[in-house]
């Protein structure tokens, strides 16, 4: 667990599944470190710079891919080593990210921030595998998979000429936020309805009302001048 516990970043597993993702931290890493020069060919990289790099991966590595490759000391022959073995996980993942893109659709998804995740992770994972998804891209395939009971909406969304899909999703999660907000207070009090009068009191002012009217009855009540209820002189 301590070993696990020290690394920067997931470790390239065995069978190369997250051998894309890996090798993008793991060139992040060296770059950090100045030593991004290491894995390039023809590189004039100090040794120290070579050890230290070398370190690095060999660290991000499972156990059993340390053992294979032990006796590698290069950092560029152990880079170049782990690409030609595991590369072919693009021609794996690239056809079921771009299935995954085709049948996408905003109108699936509760939220607009479910669907933006997915779509990122989408994207990403295409643009890993060295396929660019431009923004037109991506404005389109919202707009485009909007319900159809939404149609008057998405044209006016399509109007509005949105540079890049970050701004769409802004002006639909704020959409989403008021339409929540309307929607809760219609919860709290349906149109057209108003809060009913509290009983208690209810019954308070109208025995109230019939006291000072059997008081009123009653002969003297009132002797010279006074006020009557609501102020009205009573001579």
């Amino acid at each position: 667990m301590s070993k696990l516990a020290n690394l920067d970043f997931p470790a390239l597993k065995s069978n190369g599944e997250n051998f894309l993702d890996w090798a993008l931290d793991a060139r992040i890493m060296l770059q950090s470190k100045g030593l991004g020069d290491t894995i390039i060919s023809d590189n004039k990289s100090s040794d120290k710079d070579r050890y230290s790099a070398i370190y690095i991966i060999r660290h991000h590595l499972q156990e059993s891919l340390k053992t294979q490759y032990r006796t590698m000391e290069n950092p560029l022959d152990l880079w170049n080593a782990l690409q030609r073995r595991y590369d072919h996980q693009k021609t794996v993942m690239l056809p079921r990210a771009q299935y995954d893109w085709k049948h996408l659709r905003f109108q699936d998804y509760k939220t607009v921030d479910e669907y933006n995740s997915v779509l990122f992770k989408i994207v990403s994972m295409m643009e890993l595998c060295g396929e660019k998804v431009t923004e037109l891209e991506m404005l389109n395939k919202t707009f485009s998979t909007m319900h159809s009971s939404n149609m008057v909406l998405q044209q006016q969304y399509r109007e509005r000429k949105f540079a890049t899909y970050t701004e769409l999703i802004e002006c639909l999660l704020l959409a989403e936020a008021n339409n929540e907000l309307l929607m809760k207070n219609s919860e709290m009090r349906p149109p057209g309805t108003a809060p009913l009068p509290d009983i208690s009191k209810l019954a308070i002012e109208q025995k109230k009302e019939s006291n000072l009217v059997h008081h009123n009855n009653q002969p003297g009540s009132f002797r010279g001048r006074g006020r009557g209820r609501g102020g009205t002189l009573i001579h």
